[in-house]
């Protein structure tokens, strides 16, 4: 019986929300700190996206709308919205988690996501409702 480790964990549960993108990030990382890489699997995928009592859609939901409101994370927010729509989130839906940041996060950083989520609207191959 094989126990699987925390790293093996987020990098399955990362695959799981959005394919490859686990790799991309391995090889962005490799040359200046490719540790960075597991510590990112390990915590975020392997531990916090791992647990019971919320599903990934709602995981994913609840990452958009606080990538938003950082309002300094566009790339992350990109990959997020792609793994949303992954996770059977709607474009419409989206479009209100983004709009409903305006009323606690203001309204640049509900425009910003917005402008991200357009970008990753038209390369996407989701349909949506929009």
């Amino acid at each position: 019986m094989t126990t699987e480790t925390r790293l093996e964990r987020g990098r399955r549960m990362l695959d799981r929300i959005d394919g490859q993108a686990g790799q991309a990030v391995i090889d962005a990382l490799q040359d200046i700190a490719p540790d960075f890489a597991d510590y990112l699997f390990e915590y975020p995928f392997g531990d916090i996206m791992s647990r019971p009592g919320l599903g990934l859609r709602e995981r994913e939901i609840a990452t958009v709308a606080a990538l938003c409101a950082l309002g300094t994370a566009e790339n992350q927010l990109r990959v997020h919205i792609q793994a949303a729509l992954n996770c059977g989130v709607s474009r419409d839906e989206i479009v209100e988690i983004l709009m409903q940041m305006s009323v606690y996060a203001g309204f640049p950083a509900a425009l910003n996501g917005l402008m991200v989520a357009k970008q990753v609207f038209s390369q996407g191959e989701h349909g949506g409702e929009r």
